[in-house]
């Protein structure tokens, strides 16, 4: 299955740059470019394609409210940001908005192909040690989101085993860590997180450790 990419940056030479990259891979296509946020959600819109690469800093709509509308609009989209900076608040604004993870503008081709084939199959392309680092340099500066009441509700429909595995999540633990520590096998582990996502609504592990903080069971 070939997976369909949208560019959305201001960068031309970016862009170009990109795409030479992907479209030099057969299981990569990208299907269109957009160089800011508006054009992006009317292109996703359109293209409905399975992956957007999203610079956050653009002028006219940014990144961050472009990646909100399109991760609403078509929950099947993955966004994954691209920043300057490794611990940008930016990068971690469109974390909150709905994107699955954040790449460097200047990352190896091999590391960006390897994390789109990533979050089109599902998984999250920044690890949750990553992500609660950024929690703690900068979530205190960001507005706080809706809905944490009602996963706090959800928490409840979780058995024992999978609230210690959700705040095991939340520490950054990675599946074999947390097989490690519960004495689980790689399998039971996937099961367990698969279900927890999915009772708690959450489209990957970054958006657990987001939640996790906004409920204040983690700092």
């Amino acid at each position: 299955m070939t997976v369909r990419i949208l560019l959305v940056d201001d960068q031309t030479l970016l862009r170009v740059g990109f795409r030479m990259v992907l479209d030099a891979e057969d299981d990569l296509s990208v299907v269109a470019e957009a160089g800011d946020g508006t054009a992006g959600v009317a292109l996703a819109a359109r293209e409905q394609p399975d992956v957007v690469l999203m610079d956050v800093r653009m002028p006219g709509m940014d990144g961050i409210e472009a990646t909100r509308r399109i991760v609403a609009a078509n929950p099947a989209t993955r966004v994954i940001i691209l920043t300057t900076f490794d611990l940008d608040e930016y990068a971690f604004g469109g974390l909150r908005a709905g994107a699955s993870g954040f790449l460097l503008k200047n990352t190896e081709p091999g590391e960006l192909i390897a994390a789109i084939r990533s979050v089109a199959s599902g998984d999250a392309s920044v690890s949750p040690r990553v992500t609660q680092r950024m929690l703690e340099l900068f979530g205190a500066k960001l507005p706080a989101q809706g809905g944490a009441e009602n996963a706090a509700n959800q928490l409840d429909a979780l058995t024992a085993r999978e609230r210690e595995v959700f705040l095991a999540i939340a520490e950054g633990l990675s599946n074999p860590e947390l097989g490690a520590r519960y004495s689980l096998s790689e399998s039971t582990v996937k099961t367990h997180v698969g279900r927890i996502l999915q009772k708690l609504g959450l489209r990957d592990r970054v958006q657990a450790v987001i939640l996790a903080y906004e409920l204040g069971l983690v700092g």
